[in-house]
């Protein structure tokens, strides 16, 4: 549960959800507009708090983690992706790649390195900065970042929400692609009926619950099921 504010003023942003996300799978959010699905997001990722309940990372208890070993897991254990990009405008392709590991003072495996690049399809921008790279690139720069440091969950809200078609179903494919390769983990926040389709399961929220779920989604199948939400 999570709840904003006290009394009368209270907003119940999450109610009683209990949802499990299955390992090297990739799992969708939806909902409508207010439903809680970005809430939902940000506390199994460690960056809010639950009012109330549990939310556990392979077993282990993240709820009531102080700060610091929240900041630990967040680096070393979850990948991030967003709508914003979030790439450093003086570092290289490769350097913003590397950052979070660089953050942690861990060493690439260069391996892996290479299989995130090859996927992503940069190997020709890795000495570009942001600025000289076309939108689909930076996000797909940020995918690589997320992946490279082998994290056990990659969380991605709205990836394709600056992207244009061709650039957002571009990344919506690598990042499907990232997960099934590399055995990992990913749950994607979304309004996108056609990204929602490129996930393994799709889970919906209204009024802050979990009201449905569909595995192999495809387009129209999320669409009916967003129909029946706010019907």
């Amino acid at each position: 549960m999570k709840t904003y504010g006290e009394g009368d003023a209270a907003v119940h942003a999450l109610r009683g959800v209990d949802v499990g996300f299955e390992h090297g799978a990739f799992t969708a959010i939806m909902g409508p507009s207010g439903s809680g699905k970005s809430t939902l997001m940000h506390c199994i990722a460690g960056l809010d708090t639950a009012t109330r309940g549990s939310v556990r990372l392979n077993g282990d208890e993240i709820t009531g983690m102080g700060e610091r070993r929240l900041t630990r897991l967040r680096r070393d254990r979850i990948g991030f992706i967003f709508q914003a990009f979030n790439l450093l405008p003086m570092l290289t392709a490769e350097q913003n790649i590397l950052l979070p590991l660089e953050i942690a003072g861990r060493r690439p495996d260069w391996a892996l390195f290479d299989e995130v690049v090859e996927i992503v399809g940069l190997r020709d921008r890795l000495d570009h900065r942001p600025s000289e790279l076309s939108g689909g690139q930076q996000q797909r720069v940020a995918v690589a970042r997320a992946f490279v440091s082998r994290p056990e969950v990659v969380f991605a809200d709205e990836p394709t929400g600056n992207l244009d078609s061709a650039s957002g179903t571009a990344v919506l494919e690598l990042l499907r692609t990232s997960v099934h390769r590399l055995g990992m983990t990913a749950v994607m926040v979304t309004h996108d009926a056609k990204a929602a389709s490129y996930a393994d399961r799709a889970v919906f929220l209204r009024d802050g619950r979990v009201e449905d779920e569909i595995d192999a989604p495809t387009a129209d199948s999320v669409l009916a099921a967003m129909m029946k939400l706010e019907g």
